[in-house]
């Protein structure tokens, strides 16, 4: 049989009240003593049965001078509330404005570097430039002959240039990206000729590598509506990143199939070294790379993974990345066809 609830008294809200009644002088330390024995006697016999009851029962203290502690426990209880939910609201405040200027602090800092970048990748260029020309009228002798010797030094030379190109390059699209000015010039692009013309440009570095590279395209693809340059680079660094961390006799694979009536999924899938589950996120932190001999004798600037996201979602699309150590990972991402667009 269930016990019907209890009601809710005044003094319930109360607590410890006999040592409060024992301060005030209103009772005894014997008589609360006698009072708490009674009410135990009372309550064993399954019935509700509280402290005050059992004083004005032994005739301890008269019930009004029991309510009149009561209300002003409770009264007392009140403000201490009251006071405390105030102190409350203040450090929350406190708190939510040191946030708000440790994030606008955060913001400022972030705006100065991408700043800073971009000064800095657009004085390099001019100099940058300099050299690439002298370099290319020596080694077409324009200059006078060279020795054998001498182009292999100069060409050497052309090949370290154009690294430090791309790396201005990426310096001064991470700066626009920083601040919003990365600006999609999308059209109708072919996505199976794009995906040709990347992957020659990358035929040379897969065969040094020793890394099979491949491209599984579905027929009839249509037209994507896409920035052909952006998405170009995107699979550009997406394929770089799989040749780099795949160990000779390994495989990438660039694939491409219908996924829906309006949209087409570009993967890039690597057998390389992979990338622990806890990880995955750090690869999209601009200029961080993931420990390991690995990762760092491959080099980089870390900030092509971080890039291609954010390209990838100025397309109003989302790069997925699914990855297994020692196996491998596959990033992926769908783009709208052009059909839908028009």
């Amino acid at each position: 049989m269930n016990k019907p609830p209890q009601q809710l008294s005044p003094e319930m809200l109360v607590p410890r009240l006999g040592d409060y009644l024992v301060q005030r002088g209103d009772i005894s330390e014997d008589s609360l003593i006698r009072a708490l024995a009674y009410q135990q006697k009372q309550t064993a016999t399954g019935k509700q049965f509280l402290l005050g009851d059992a004083l004005v029962e032994l005739k301890l203290i008269k019930r009004e001078k029991l309510d009149q502690a009561i209300t002003e426990q409770i009264i007392l209880l009140r403000g201490a509330l009251q006071s405390a939910n105030k102190d409350l609201e203040r450090r929350v405040q406190e708190r939510t404005s040191e946030l708000q200027e440790a994030l606008r602090r955060l913001s400022e800092l972030s705006q100065m570097k991408a700043n800073f970048v971009s000064n800095i990748s657009h004085e390099l260029r001019t100099p940058l430039t300099h050299v690439k020309g002298y370099l290319e009228l020596m080694v077409t002798e324009s200059l006078g002959a060279i020795s054998e010797d001498q182009r292999h030094a100069l060409q050497v030379s052309q090949r370290s240039t154009a690294k430090l190109e791309e790396i201005i390059e990426d310096l001064i699209m991470f700066s626009l990206a920083s601040r919003g000015e990365l600006s999609m010039k999308l059209q109708n692009i072919d996505m199976r000729r794009l995906v040709n013309t990347v992957i020659n440009s990358a035929a040379n570095k897969s065969i040094t590598r020793g890394v099979k590279l491949k491209a599984l395209l579905a027929e009839n693809l249509p037209m994507v509506q896409a920035d052909p340059q952006k998405i170009g680079w995107v699979l550009n660094q997406l394929i770089d990143n799989g040749i780099k961390f795949t160990a000779p006799g390994g495989s990438v694979e660039v694939k491409i199939k219908i996924e829906a009536e309006n949209l087409v999924m570009i993967s890039v899938a690597d057998t390389g070294i992979g990338i622990a589950p806890e990880r995955l996120q750090e690869i999209f932190e601009p200029f961080h790379q993931l420990n390991g001999s690995s990762t760092r004798s491959a080099g980089g600037t870390g900030l092509g993974l971080s890039l291609v996201r954010q390209i990838i979602e100025a397309h109003g699309s989302m790069l997925e990345v699914s990855s297994t150590q020692e196996k491998g990972s596959i990033f992926k991402f769908p783009l709208v066809t052009a059909s839908e667009n028009k």
